[in-house]
C-alpha cells in the first residue's frame, strides 16, 4: 500500500524501520521541525528525521500540521494510509478521513487505558503489572478510535520508561505488519472501545520533584516512570539532584533524611521503608553511579533531603 507515516520521537523508529523492510510504498514521512536543544541551543533534528535522511526518504516538517498548504500537500501524495506513532500534534478531520482506508496509529498502551502522550510513564509510575500496544483506526478524538490489534507484555520492577519504551516500539513495529497484512486483505474490523478509560497526561518537569512521604515502592516507580526523561529529582542543601535508579528497602527511617552515607551506599528514609539509591545525577553533571557521586562529598547522616 501507498503510505505517509507520521512519527517523531525514538519510539517511532522501529515501526517506520518494520516498514521500510517490507513491500509497502512509503511516500513520504512526516515528522517535527527541527528545534534548537542543549544548553548551546543548536539546532538538532529529532530521530525519526535522521532515520528517513539516511534512507532518502522524502521528509515533511509542517510548523503546523493544520496548515491548509501542507493539507494539500498531503491530498497531492494521495496515500492510501496514514500511519501515526507520537507524532506529538492533533491531526485535523482534513487528514484523518484524507486516506482510502484511514489512519492507523500505533499507541503504547492497551486502550482505553492510558489514553494520552505519557501512557509508557504512567503505566510504571501507577505500579500496572501489565501494559501493551494498540494499533487503532484513528477518529476525531483523543485516543478514541477503533481498536485493531492489541499485545500485551509485562512490566518489570526493574523496567524504566526507556527500556519499557523499547520493548513496546518492538512490538508496535510487528503489530502494524500485522495489522497492514489484515487490512490489505481486508479481514480485519475495527472495534469500539470498551469500559475502562483512564488518561495518561502529557508529563512536565515538575511531575517528578520527589515526595519522600511516599513509600519507598511508590518512590522507586516514580524513579523508574521518569527515566530517561524528566527525571525524578529532589533537593539536597539547596543542590537539584535526579534519581536515575534506587531499590526499595524494608528498613525504616525519617521522610527524606540520610540513614546511611558510606563510601558506596547512600540510603534515604521515606514514609515507609527505605530508599538505596544506585545513580544519580547532580546538578551540570552526568549520570553516575553512586560509588562515584560519594566521592569528595562530606555527605553525613541526619542530612536531609527537602520533604
Amino acid at each position: 500500500m501507498k503510505l505517509v507515516f507520521f512519527g517523531t520521537p525514538e519510539f517511532a523508529l522501529l515501526p517506520l524501520r518494520a516498514l521500510r523492510a517490507s513491500e509497502h510504498d512509503i511516500l513520504a514521512v512526516v515528522t517535527q521541525p527541527d528545534r534548537e536543544s542543549g544548553r548551546g541551543r543548536r539546532i538538532k533534528s529529532c530521530p525519526v528525521k535522521s532515520e528517513a535522511q539516511k534512507a532518502g526518504m522524502e521528509i515533511l516538517q509542517p510548523e503546523k500540521v493544520r496548515d491548509p498548504r501542507f493539507i494539500q500537500e498531503m491530498r497531492n501524495l494521495a496515500p492510501q494510509i496514514i500511519v501515526v506513532v507520537a507524532y506529538g500534534q492533533i491531526l485535523p478531520r482534513e487528514i484523518i478521513h484524507l486516506p482510502e482506508r484511514g489512519c492507523v496509529n500505533i499507541h503504547a498502551s492497551l486502550l482505553p487505558a492510558y489514553r494520552g502522550a505519557a501512557p509508557i510513564n504512567w503505566a510504571i509510575i501507577n505500579g500496572e503489572e501489565n501494559t501493551g500496544v494498540t494499533t487503532m483506526l484513528m477518529d476525531e478524538g483523543m485516543d478514541t478510535g477503533g481498536i485493531l490489534l492489541q499485545q500485551a507484555t509485562e512490566i518489570s520492577e526493574e523496567d524504566s520508561a526507556g527500556s519499557l519504551s523499547l520493548r513496546l516500539s518492538k512490538i508496535g513495529g510487528d503489530l502494524l505488519m500485522k495489522t497492514l497484512g489484515r487490512m490489505e486483505k481486508g479481514d480485519i474490523t475495527p472495534l469500539p472501545q470498551g469500559s475502562g478509560v483512564s488518561w495518561a497526561p502529557l508529563l512536565k518537569k515538575a511531575d517528578g520533584l520527589i515526595q519522600w512521604s511516599k513509600s519507598s515502592k511508590e518512590l522507586c516507580r516514580l524513579i523508574n516512570g521518569m527515566n530517561p526523561w524528566p527525571g525524578a529529582y529532589g533537593f539536597l542543601e539547596d543542590e537539584r539532584i535526579k534519581i536515575l535508579r534506587a531499590l526499595p528497602l524494608e528498613s525504616t527511617g525519617s521522610a527524606g533524611m540520610i540513614e546511611v552515607a558510606s563510601k558506596d551506599q547512600l540510603v534515604v528514609g521515606t514514609g515507609h521503608g527505605s530508599l538505596s539509591i544506585i545513580d544519580i545525577q547532580p546538578a551540570g553533571k552526568p549520570v553516575m553511579p553512586v560509588k562515584s557521586f560519594l566521592q569528595g562529598r562530606n555527605l553525613k547522616e541526619g542530612m536531609t533531603f527537602v520533604v
